[in-house]
């Protein structure tokens, strides 16, 4: 999957890998379709630092999850 290109498949896959990164419970909350592609480029950073952590802080998980709220469209 090349995530350089934007799109509505490409940001499904990202926040998909991040709920299962973050083991979110809450996870059907966070939909990808929630998100625009105008905010891609900030997703792709988001998913970029939780995949490639070994282990994310509580602390860590909070900001990641309030970030991406930040990011949602508004409703």
């Amino acid at each position: 999957m090349d995530l350089s290109v934007p799109s509505h498949a490409n940001i499904e896959h990202m926040i998909e890998g991040i709920k299962t990164k973050l083991r979110m419970a809450s996870g059907a909350a966070m939909q990808a379709s929630a998100f625009s592609l105008e905010q891609y480029e900030d997703i792709h950073d988001v998913y970029e630092m939780v995949i490639n952590k070994p282990n994310l802080s509580i602390s860590e998980v909070e900001a990641v999850v309030s970030e991406l709220g930040r990011l949602r469209k508004p409703s």
